[in-house]
Order: C-alpha cells, then structure tokens, then sequence
C-alpha cells in the first residue's frame, strides 16, 4: 500500500512547522542581467564568458580573465608588474583611493601588460580595468601602456588593446592628461615600423583614453553594446542644449558612422583575434621573401 508513498520534500516541513528559519540561497549562486532583468546560475554565466544567453549584455571582465579566455594556457607573461602609482601631486586622500582600488581590484594598477599566445601566436597585450578606479588613466597606466608599445616594437610583435576608462584620472592633474601624447607617440612609433596594433573597445572607453590610443587601432574592434566616446551623451546634451540621436555612441551606433571595424561578441574574440593575426603573419612572410 506504500508503493506509491511520495517523497519527503523538506521545504513543506518548514511550511507545516510554520517555523522563520527557511532555506536561504547564496547571493553568489546567483547574478542579474542589469539589461534584461534575467536571473542566471553565477557558474552558467563564467561558462558562457560572462555573456547573457538572453540578451548578449557583456558584464565587465576583469583583466586577468580576460587573458585567461584568450590566451593559449601557460603562454602569456606579465610585463611591468612592479610599476605603481605613489601620489605625485599630493592630491588629498589620493593614496587612501589607491588602497581601496587595489582591494577592489586585486591589481597594482588599472592596466594589465604582457605578452601571450593566440592559437600559438605571440602578441603584446595591454588590458584595462574597469574595477581600479573605472579604468581611469594616470601617470603608471601611460608608462606601463607605453612601455609594452616600445617592448614590441623592439621585439617585432603586434599589439592588441582593451580599453575600459572613464577618461584621465584627475588626481594626477597634467601628469594624466600628458599620457596622451606620450602613449601616442609610441603607438606611432610602433606603426612606422610596420606592426599591427588592433584596440578592442569594451564597455565604456570614454575621456582621455579615447582621445588617444583607443582610437589609434589599425583594426579597431567593439564588443556589443559598449559606451565610446570623448564627453559622455549627458554632457553633449548639456552643453548643445539638443537632443542626441538614439544610441548615440553606442558601439552599434559608431560603427555605422565608420568609426568602429566591426563589432565582436566576446564568445567569438578570440577566434576572430587569432584570423587577423594568421593574416598579418601572411603578410610579413610574403613581404620577407
């Protein structure tokens, strides 16, 4: 007669006992879309590279992951890892911000440099982060950025960028706004010798970034849906006193005003990373026979 007996389900026992204490859910089990509102398993997301399988939204990606997505495993080597910012200008409670940003982050500074493989293709590589004081660009993030330029110029490799910034880092003053020419001139310097430089612009690449070597890409790529700009569209609208266009600048938006290649999922980067250094290889071997 107890074939058929159900089994016992332990939420109707707190249900029955009328008890407070109920059965809780790890908040990091969990993560909400901030786009379409979907609320997906926390491993399920890292699987599918921190992409929602709903609407595409592209959650920030700390640097370190992001290699680890791109780079062939073991292959890539961290350049400039003792540089790190101090307080040049004695800017108040600039040092305190420094420790709070390098907790957040985990990083000595908002950019990652090194060199690494791509389906056994070696590139400089520079990646930004979004977490250290909103990938703000100061006097170490233009050294270190100008530095891996001159480390491939010198060793004859291509260089990808990934860029994420709210523009100059004000508590450096003319010594951030500065990095702008210098990171420009070694980006020029690397393309007069020949090399490929292809800049990867993420969500957002806004300010004084921008306005140099984010936009100095031979091949200038975009992941979905990224904030590119100078000033940000409130600003525009402030100052212009007029209403801009909708999704004006938007990666979607730029790229059909000719200022963006093409715009990249993150699930495909890699593959499409990898074509475009296989053809400049081509190319150089031909140009070397």
């Amino acid at each position: 007669m107890f074939q058929f007996k159900r089994p016992r389900n332990e939420l109707e026992v707190f249900l029955r006992q009328g008890t407070k204490k109920s059965p809780t859910v790890p908040d990091e089990m969990f993560t909400r879309c901030p786009n379409c509102g979907t609320t997906v398993l926390s491993d399920e997301l890292s699987e599918n590279q921190s992409v929602c399988e709903k609407c595409g939204y592209h959650f920030p990606l700390a640097p370190r992951a992001r290699v680890q997505l791109l780079c062939d495993e073991g292959s890539f080597h961290e350049l400039f890892a003792n540089l790190a910012t101090t307080n040049p200008i004695d800017f108040p409670d600039y040092r305190k911000k420094l420790r709070l940003a390098r907790l957040k982050s985990a990083e000595k500074e908002a950019v990652l440099c090194g060199v690494g493989e791509i389906d056994r293709q070696t590139a400089a590589l520079f990646v930004m982060d979004g977490n250290f004081m909103m990938g703000s660009m100061g006097s170490v993030v233009g050294e270190k950025i100008t530095r891996l330029f001159e480390y491939a110029a010198e060793h004859r490799l291509p260089v990808i960028g990934f860029t994420v910034s709210g523009g100059a880092r004000m508590q450096e003053g003319i010594l951030s706004l500065m990095q702008m020419a210098k990171t420009s001139g070694a980006v020029r310097q690397h393309s007069d010798q020949g090399l490929l430089y292809i800049t990867v612009l993420t969500n957002p690449t806004t300010g004084g970034v921008t306005a140099s070597f984010a936009m100095q890409g031979d091949i200038i790529l975009s992941e979905p849906g990224a904030l590119i700009g100078f000033a940000g569209p409130r600003v525009i609208e402030q100052t212009t006193k007029e209403k801009l266009p909708q999704g004006f600048q938007k990666a979607e938006f730029l790229l059909k005003k000719g200022f963006v290649d093409a715009i990249v999922p993150r699930t495909r980067l890699k593959k499409v990373l990898s074509r475009l250094l296989s053809l400049h290889t081509e190319v150089n071997g031909n140009e070397g026979d």
